[in-house]
């Protein structure tokens, strides 16, 4: 389309902050939150890490909450993207970035958000499904041998950008990596608690931290 020109800024610039907002306001729905106490749960925020995201939630017993939470996480993330991608391939992108940052920081939590992992995963998917679907494996994978899921959503993450170049997608590849550096970034208490080998494995109880 003739706004996403590069040379023509002035067209394309307020469609690329207009998909950014709205992905951003998106993703920065609290489902693990808003699940968790409409079951009766409590405040999740009180609970294991504090994280709004299914990992802790699952902490809560509740498999079925921790199921939606995942799923309506990673379905605002492909959402985002679907939905502006009408406006072109760009704008989908950019919009998935915007669902990202607002899961990471909701500014009605104070911008204390998730950790990106499920919006990830479902932005991937709806950007290019067949590398959406190895990242899924791949977390799926690692999470079943080694049962951590920190650990599981770092590789899936780090794999991302080498899949994107794997499957010729060069508008993605950089826009992956950066989204990977990013969950780094937001996992890297995990990390350093994986270096110590102090990290909990799935499974493990409301105290837990991750």
């Amino acid at each position: 389309m003739a706004f996403l020109d590069p040379i023509n800024w002035q067209l394309a610039l307020p469609y690329y902050f207009a998909a950014l907002a709205f992905g951003y306001l998106l993703g920065s729905i609290p489902f693990g939150l808003i699940f968790t106490r409409l079951a009766g749960l409590g405040d999740i925020r009180s609970i294991g890490s504090g994280n709004i995201g299914a990992t802790n939630v699952l902490r809560t017993g509740n498999r079925y909450v921790a199921a939606a939470t995942l799923l309506f996480d990673g379905g605002k993330g492909a959402a985002a993207v679907l939905i502006a991608r009408y406006f072109g391939d760009e704008i989908g992108a950019l919009a998935g970035v915007g669902a990202f940052f607002g899961h990471i920081f909701p500014v009605w939590l104070r911008f204390k958000g998730g950790k990106g992992v499920a919006t990830f995963l479902g932005l991937t998917l709806a950007l290019y499904w067949p590398v959406g679907l190895l990242c899924c494996a791949t977390w799926l994978v690692v999470a079943f041998v080694l049962r951590y899921s920190s650990l599981s959503a770092l590789v899936a993450a780090a794999l991302s950008p080498l899949y994107m170049f794997l499957f010729e997608q060069p508008l993605y590849v950089t826009l992956s990596l950066i989204l990977a550096l990013l969950i780094f970034w937001s996992h890297r208490e995990n990390i350093q608690r994986l270096l110590s080998g102090a990290e909990p494995k799935i499974g493990a109880g409301r105290n837990a931290s991750s």
